[in-house]
């Protein structure tokens, strides 16, 4: 049984603490954030001792393993503590906000042999992942087109907004994970924006459309479609085309049923709400595969250079906008500082 501390009671640490209680083989036994009744109420719900100090926490020796679903601001401070501590660690996306606060995250923890997972959970939808065991296995061929589509139901509050980073750094990093999950290290970055006439966005210099042309490094190109809002829902849809066909993953709704009638033909239900109700199922097993990597004392993956090569294609974007023009991404996001080693286990399919 792994005795798991989460920091983190919001939303998304939620969402990982019923991961975590739903698992057969871990156990949630502390809940830490600074909103004492926030973690009170986790912990309530799903288990643990609530809490706000945060080197209490780590000093538990109960404790085999750590999620962080914080604030991203107090990520790369959670994390190396955590790993200082002996602790293995979940930590959702991004690391940081900025390249190179994470370079010197790196610095300060690889001699400590850091075993760190990022939380970009879509690897681990089922359809997804089985998209690409399919095309790994060569059923499509190679690899010359992926398409990515994620319209979000509704904008975020403004608050959320104005601390997110922008849209590539808050939305679209999942994307650009997923992009590199099919292709492997990406080298060109093209970026597109409109706030749509949304003076909010448009106030916090932000967007409420994006796309995003990838050239991974075999050639393969990459679209990422990207929109605050969807009238019709949460689109999550992804294709790939390869020489010998095409796989394709649609939306998902409640269930398989159409209705038929005068007014309208082929009826279904609404999509799936948004992440909470689409990627439930990726949340459990991106819990199950770094419980299995820490049992086994592995390295899980995706991890911490799959973090920081997301968050500088999310820069390469930035910058493409900027100055109206493609950027070139050297392999694995690297910028010449220090990075941790790329794990073969995530590179490009053949």
């Amino acid at each position: 049984m792994f005795r798991v501390a989460l920091f983190g009671a919001g939303r998304v640490g939620r969402v990982h603490a019923r991961s975590i209680a739903g698992h057969d083989d871990a156990r949630l036994v502390r809940v830490c954030d600074p909103v004492p009744q926030a973690a009170q109420a986790v912990a309530d719900r799903y288990g643990g001792r609530a809490g706000t100090g945060v080197d209490e926490v780590l000093g538990d020796p109960r404790v085999d393993a750590v999620v962080i679903a914080s604030p991203t601001p107090t990520h790369v401070d959670l994390l190396s503590r955590s790993v200082r501590a002996g602790k293995p660690v979940l930590c959702e996306k991004p690391i940081d906000l900025d390249l190179a606060a994470i370079d010197r995250c790196w610095a300060d923890i690889a001699h400590h042999r850091p075993r760190v997972m990022m939380g970009f959970n879509r690897r681990f939808d089922p359809t997804f992942h089985w998209i690409r065991d399919r095309v790994s296995r060569g059923e499509i061929g190679a690899v010359r087109a992926l398409r990515i589509t994620s319209r979000d139901p509704e904008p975020p509050p403004p608050a959320y907004i104005a601390a997110s980073g922008g849209i590539f750094r808050d939305m679209t990093i999942h994307d650009f994970d997923m992009a590199r999950y099919f292709l492997g290290d990406v080298t060109e970055v093209h970026a597109l924006v409109s706030d749509d006439g949304n003076a909010e966005l448009a106030a916090e210099g932000d967007a409420h459309q994006a796309m995003v042309l990838l050239r991974g490094a075999e050639g393969a190109l990459c679209t990422i479609t990207n929109s605050r809002s969807c009238v019709f829902g949460y689109d999550q849809r992804l294709e790939v085309f390869g020489d010998g066909g095409m796989l394709e993953a649609a939306n998902q709704t409640p269930s398989s049923v159409r209705a038929y009638s005068a007014a309208a033909a082929e009826t279904a239900e609404p999509y799936l709400h948004f992440f909470l109700e689409r990627y439930r199922e990726s949340y459990l097993a991106e819990l199950d595969e770094f419980l299995r990597a820490v049992g086994e004392g592995r390295t899980p993956a995706p991890g911490f250079a799959d973090g920081r090569a997301a968050l500088a294609l999310a820069e390469a974007a930035v910058e493409s906008v900027a100055t109206g023009r493609t950027v070139a991404v050297a392999r694995n996001g690297s910028t010449g500082a220090t990075t941790p080693s790329h794990d073969a286990e995530n590179g490009a399919l053949t």
